[in-house]
């Protein structure tokens, strides 16, 4: 490797660009040699052994020994998460158009707080933005941003909501003045079994967590809207201020889709904000059977959408949609060195004003990218293999003694449990796990429950019907 450490336009420099990225596809591909998603290594073993790797020396290495020991103490032992025995979280395989559009947005590096950082990267976010708004229902007055991933896309949509809310009702300008004297009055209302970043969220936003108002679900884990509708009504009279509800568009681990139209109407009952948080079942709009199932997101003031679960693109990748953009003003802020108002008056757009992140990668091109390459009808194969895999392997569930499975899945999470012990459950699990073969597990009424969640578009009904039978060999042995 020559002494210049970064891509310049001298001809060996770009051939030594291509050599290190061929190499490095090389070291990934001979790095493992079957169909496991874990090497099932001991994790003081493997802490021991990255330990003592160490981290920098007076000389280095030099790139091709460095990436020798990634290929041999590293590689092996990532979690391999496009085998079809991986499937105990949200957590996708990349589509190889994604992994080469991370290749460009890394080489180039460009940071998306301003146009002179990003000029095609801005454009290309701004038009991928509007777009997809427009897939999800809203009209030309929405706007969005990309983020990190789903906790804070939601703590953004909360955010923006909170402060349109005490604008609108209070005439607190939050950004200026803080927040109004009774704001530990304000109240939050979501799933009982809905993501930890409502908590999260309130809690950064000075709220605490007490301002979370978990709701109880039905038998189908979706939130029951009568009894959320007394909840309200309830607080409202002990004095509380009623200013969000958030519909969970596919809980983690169940799937669920609470109802948006029953809860947008006692919303404007009551005068709240109604954001869904669809970082799961967002990718249903891709699917020509099951688009129906998330048809009313549009009613909802913003929507959370993660492209690094259903949509198969690498972590991460996120983004939040609000119906009325002015919401997203809350994070503008101008400053001399980056945002300036002449340049903006302009047309030079500077989306550090929409984000609460200043540097941020351009990841809206892995959602170009994707999208222009596979289509609709190559997402929609991709979708529905999930989620008809999910009613696959509930259907062999349900006809066996072995297993208990709750819930019918909505979308592509199937909780169940061997008919045994929550011992023996937690055992077989942790059996699988060193064997190479990854599942979930989770609670569900108090008991030790196990979880697939089946996002990857390789796996056959076949290798379903032999991983039951795997776990039911697992239960007899451990």
């Amino acid at each position: 490797m020559s002494d210049s450490p970064i891509l310049n336009s001298s001809r060996i420099i770009k051939e030594e660009y291509k050599d290190v990225v061929e190499k490095t596809a090389d070291a990934i591909l001979s790095s493992f040699d079957d169909k496991s998603a874990f090497s099932g290594i001991n994790p003081y073993v493997l802490r021991k052994q990255i330990c003592d790797l160490g981290l920098i020396d007076e000389k280095g290495l030099g790139f091709e020994k460095t990436l020798e020991i990634t290929k041999k103490e590293i590689m092996p032992h990532l979690l391999r998460t496009w085998s079809t025995s991986y499937m105990p979280h949200l957590h996708s395989p990349a589509t190889l158009e994604s992994i080469a559009a991370e290749l460009i947005i890394a080489t180039f590096n460009n940071s998306m707080d301003s146009w002179d950082q990003s000029p095609a990267a801005t454009e290309v976010e701004v038009s991928v933005i509007k777009n997809l708004a427009g897939l999800f229902g809203y009209d030309e007055n929405a706007d969005g941003c990309f983020t990190s991933g789903g906790s804070q896309s939601n703590f953004s949509a909360i955010t923006a909501i909170r402060d349109a809310f005490l604008k609108k009702n209070f005439k607190q300008d939050v950004k200026k003045h803080g927040l109004i004297p009774d704001f530990n009055k304000l109240r939050l209302y979501t799933s009982e079994i809905s993501h930890f970043s409502m908590e999260k969220s309130c809690h950064m936003l000075g709220l605490g967590y007490d301002a979370v108002v978990k709701l109880p679900v039905d038998e189908k884990c979706r939130i029951d809207n009568e009894k959320f509708e007394k909840i309200v009504k309830d607080d409202i009279e002990s004095g509380l201020i009623p200013f969000c509800a958030v519909a969970t568009i596919g809980t983690t681990d169940f799937g669920s889709i609470d109802d948006v139209v029953k809860m947008r109407k006692i919303c404007d009952k009551y005068s709240m904000y109604l954001h869904a948080d669809a970082a799961y079942g967002s990718g249903l709009v891709l699917s020509h059977k099951y688009s129906e199932k998330i048809k009313d997101l549009n009613l909802c003031d913003s929507i959370t959408v993660d492209f690094h679960k259903m949509f198969l693109l690498p972590i991460s990748c996120s983004a939040i949609l609000v119906k009325d953009g002015s919401m997203l003003d809350c994070f503008e802020l101008h400053a001399d060195y980056l945002n300036r108002e002449e340049d903006e008056e302009d047309g030079y757009i500077n989306l550090v004003g929409k984000s609460m992140q200043t540097t941020r990668r351009f990841d809206a091109l892995k959602v170009f990218m994707a999208f222009k390459s596979r289509g609709f009808e190559g997402f929609s194969k991709i979708i529905d293999t999930a989620v008809e895999n999910a009613s696959y392997f509930y259907s062999k569930l349900k006809d066996d003694k072995a297993f208990q499975a709750p819930v019918e899945p909505e979308i592509s999470s199937v909780v169940f449990r061997l008919d045994t012990s929550d011992t023996n459950n937690k055992k077989v699990r942790r059996s699988l796990l060193e064997k190479g073969t990854v599942i979930g597990q989770t609670v569900m009424n108090g008991k030790v429950m196990l979880k697939f969640t089946l996002l990857n578009p390789n796996l056959t009904h076949d290798q379903i019907d032999a991983l039951i039978d795997l776990i039911k060999k697992e239960s007899e042995m451990v």
